[in-house]
């Protein structure tokens, strides 16, 4: 929601009226100082839209404030034009409204387009949530990354690594949304107050690594003829792309990393097919490229990659995991019960190569049961069981 200043306002005043932690206002508005605020100047206040009010019969601002439990001051700010002593019947005016629901339905085909446009939806009414693009897929979807908070222990979470695993992209989306509304409502989260969070914290999300993947399974292959054949081909003759996890070239992009990758390599298949084929060499794949470019330059203190099915949290590779990756996946396991599982005798993952080249813990994290990719009617339970997850992963 867009406010205009007036003289003498300031970002704690506007903080006070409408009850959100100025440090949230201030990352909304990366552009101004606080120092020198201009009359007429746009500041965005996070956490609220305006709905549109036509004026009625023996209206009066102080009336209308009231109806809507705002103060007088929060409406003038709103619209600074509007002479309070001159309302016209018709006129048609703006009220705030603070933003209480879920922006994020998750329980859908969450396909890349719905996924692109929620995340715009997030960054419109959440400001301080950033988002950049980090690569591109191999048929041109950006693949964003958001971030948030501004904290000294960065923590990274991805989903969709796997396509037919995509359930975990709104599951993921759905805990950043759920993290928004309690930060600008200052409600607490499993009993969490989560501004302590936002401060000490900075959380880096990809939730969605394989977009052409994704949208393989949920809305079956492109239209072009040449490229459609070729999946058929590699799909064991079949149109039925259920079982697809690989990416649009037919290669696994959580065999792709190089942490014992020719191991991997040997043990699986030799072309590329729906699942398990690591491609001729480690990272050769855009999406795994973007992936090990963002994880060097951000330097996080820990990444948890989200995958489905098993109930169950890897947690080693080779033994070279600190003593710390233990303590955490215990604490994952308590608040899911999930059950953490040292090594899955596999290679070549993105949490291997974080543990292999970092020496920091990296979790990769199965979310529910049954057969993938996992049905919708099971998107509560998942996200009540992760929840525990995703907030253990920042306040341990």
């Amino acid at each position: 929601m867009d406010i205009f200043v007036r003289p003498g306002d300031s970002l704690w005043h506007f903080s006070e009226v409408f009850k959100i932690p100025l440090p949230l206002i201030l990352d909304s508005n990366p552009n101004i100082n606080p120092q020198f605020l201009r009359v007429g100047q746009r500041v965005r206040i996070p956490g609220f839209v305006t709905i549109d009010y036509q004026v009625k019969q023996g209206d009066s601002l102080w009336q209308i404030a009231q109806r809507y439990n705002l103060t007088l001051v929060a409406l003038l700010l709103v619209n600074p034009g509007v002479n309070p002593s001159q309302l016209q019947i018709g006129q048609m005016i703006h009220i705030p409204q603070r933003i209480t629901w879920r922006l994020i339905d998750g329980k859908q085909n969450y396909t890349y387009n719905i996924m692109m446009n929620d995340i715009q939806r997030l960054v419109n009414a959440y400001p301080f949530l950033r988002n950049s693009i980090i690569g591109s897929s191999v048929l041109g979807k950006e693949l964003p990354e958001l971030l948030i908070g501004n904290g000294a222990k960065r923590v990274h979470y991805n989903g969709s690594f796997h396509a037919n695993e995509w359930i975990t992209t709104p599951i993921i989306l759905t805990f950043l949304n759920d993290y928004l509304l309690a930060l600008t409502n200052q409600n607490n989260m499993n009993g969490l107050s989560l501004f302590p969070l936002y401060q000490q914290t900075t959380l880096s999300v990809v939730p969605m690594v394989n977009p052409d993947g994704v949208n393989l399974v949920i809305q079956g292959p492109p239209n072009d003829e040449s490229l459609k054949n070729q999946l058929i081909s590699w799909n064991n003759g079949s149109s039925d792309f259920s079982g697809w996890k690989a990416n649009i070239h037919g290669v696994d992009l959580n065999d792709q990393f190089p942490a014992e990758w020719e191991l991997e390599s040997a043990r699986n298949p030799k072309t590329p097919g729906p699942r398990d084929y690591g491609g001729e060499k480690p990272l050769s794949e855009p999406e795994a490229i973007a992936m090990a470019d963002l994880t060097k330059q951000r330097d996080f203190a820990r990444v948890l990659a989200f995958h489905t099915q098993g109930r169950v949290i890897y947690w080693g590779f080779e033994n070279l995991e600190p003593p710390e990756s233990e303590v955490l996946v215990n604490e994952f396991s308590r608040v899911s019960g999930y059950e953490p599982i040292q090594s899955a005798g596999s290679y070549a993952g993105y949490k291997d190569w974080f543990i292999q080249d970092w020496r920091r813990p990296g979790f990769t994290v199965e979310l529910g049961s049954g057969t993938n990719p996992l049905p919708i009617s099971q998107f509560d339970d998942i996200y009540e069981e992760a929840k525990g997850i995703f907030l253990a992963g920042l306040y341990m």
